[in-house]
């Protein structure tokens, strides 16, 4: 199921888990995935599927699983709605969220295992890099609009 994901392919992956959760409801490498493969699929849209994916994240068994989960899915749900072209500011909340959650992952996360601060770094240089772009072109307009001096 992992291919699918890679090869750019969310709906078969996440069918592919389905067929496996209906067998093994509790498989946890398959919920995962199922998780990842919905968040795969966010446009920044009303019909992305957030409650979805967040109630498979949550019947992840380990804690540490769960909250880094959930931290991805705020992340992507944040990315989702800057390509959807909502403004840095707008998504600020969803992003300090997946941070916290991050903060959490790596309060209880397996040794030797960065992913979660990894993840924080990139959620605060993609903040940064949105917010100062954004404030280059409302400094830009705002320029232009004072117009020559007289």
């Amino acid at each position: 199921t992992e291919v699918y994901r890679y090869l750019n392919e969310p709906g078969e992956a996440e069918s592919i888990c389905r067929d496996i959760l209906a067998i093994d409801p509790d498989n946890q490498a398959a919920l995962r995935l199922l998780g990842l493969a919905i968040t795969d699929q966010f446009t920044g849209e009303a019909s992305d599927r957030y409650s979805e994916s967040e109630r498979v994240f949550r019947g992840l068994a380990s804690e540490y699983e769960r909250v880094y989960h959930l931290g991805i899915l705020q992340e992507r749900k944040g990315k989702a709605q800057l390509r959807a072209g909502r403004p840095p500011h707008a998504v600020l909340p969803i992003f300090e969220e997946a941070m916290g959650l991050f903060e959490q992952a790596e309060k209880i996360r397996p040794a030797g295992n960065d992913d979660p601060i990894l993840r924080w770094n990139r959620c605060l240089r993609l903040l940064q890099s949105r917010i100062s772009s954004e404030w280059s072109k409302e400094m830009e307009e705002f320029d232009a609009s004072e117009g020559p001096p007289v």
